[in-house]
């Protein structure tokens, strides 16, 4: 169960937690079509800060621009409006969803007069792999379900109704008793987690999947840039199933997850079956920057003033 703040944004205006309802009929409801974020907010000795507001709230629009949905809020509205739902439930930390969908009029497939609703919500969501994920590592498996062909669905799009796809992953992977399930790709190279993308490193070299079946995510590229700078060689480059089980080190990234790494796939051990220093390393300056103690990272926080 979620912990409920008090208030939510929905078209304009803050509601009550429990009065954000919409009508049974929304179309989103039954067709999955809309469009959503993950963001976070972390605490710092400045006060709360958005970890890369500019660059979710572009994705949004990228995302409803694929689906040709047209948002009815400019983007510095849509900043705004997330800044002041952290401002408003006094929240010093939180999890940010916005989720931009089609709301109630027609229904089918075909629908051109209904109304776009966008709302936002924060709660307070700590580690979602679990704070011993963050610190040990976790459990994976291969699923027997493929990731999205980039011309079934469009990859670059965070769109409720591809989930699907990774909730039975997950449900598969847990009912077998693992925390974290793999996707691979139509072509059988490794794709992302349910809702993570992935990383190996071996003999000095990092890999991560290239953006083929895959979602663009903001901490994948956050630890692109982050590893480059350290002076480590990251490339983007297919890797198989048994890349992974040979790796040194392996690691999944995502807003939810942040930097969790893996220390068994499939009933093997990676590397040491720990945390490598590679990960470690990654994953310390990772949460330096969005607790802002790291300056050179600096413009990736927005601070969220307090009500005066």
């Amino acid at each position: 169960m979620l912990k409920s703040s008090e208030k939510i944004w929905m078209d304009g205006k803050f509601v009550n937690w429990k009065d954000a309802n919409v009508h049974v009929l929304t179309h989103t409801l039954h067709y999955g079509v809309g469009a959503f974020e993950g963001i976070r907010c972390y605490k710092t000795a400045d006060g709360p800060a958005i970890f890369r507001l500019d660059e979710h709230v572009e994705r949004l629009f990228m995302s409803s621009h694929i689906l040709q949905i047209n948002i009815p809020y400019t983007r510095e509205e849509i900043r705004e409006a997330i800044k002041d739902t952290v401002r408003v439930n006094r929240l010093e930390s939180c999890y940010i969803r916005p989720i931009v969908f089609i709301g109630y009029g027609s229904m089918g497939l075909y629908v051109e007069d209904n109304p776009i609703n966008v709302a936002v919500a924060v709660w307070d969501w700590g580690a979602y792999l679990g704070d011993e994920g963050l610190e040990k590592g976790i459990r994976a498996k291969i699923s027997s379900f493929t990731r999205h062909h980039v011309n079934i669905s469009m990859t670059r799009a965070k769109v409720p109704g591809y989930y699907v796809n990774s909730i039975l992953a997950k449900k598969e992977v847990k009912a077998a008793g693992y925390d974290e399930a793999i996707l691979l790709d139509p072509d059988g190279y490794v794709a992302e987690g349910s809702g993570e993308n992935i990383f190996i490193a071996r003999k000095g070299i990092i890999k991560t999947t290239p953006l083929t079946s895959i979602l663009a995510g903001i901490t994948r590229e956050t630890i692109i840039q982050v590893a480059r700078d350290m002076g480590l060689t990251v490339v983007e480059e297919r890797f198989s199933r048994d890349d992974l089980y040979i790796a040194d080190e392996a690691f999944l990234t995502g807003t939810a997850a942040e930097l969790t790494p893996l220390w068994e796939v499939d009933n093997r051990v990676i590397g040491s079956g720990k945390p490598g220093p590679v990960t470690k390393k990654l994953q310390d300056a990772f949460f330096s920057i969005v607790h802002g103690k790291d300056s050179r990272y600096k413009n990736w926080l927005t601070y969220v003033s307090p009500i005066s």
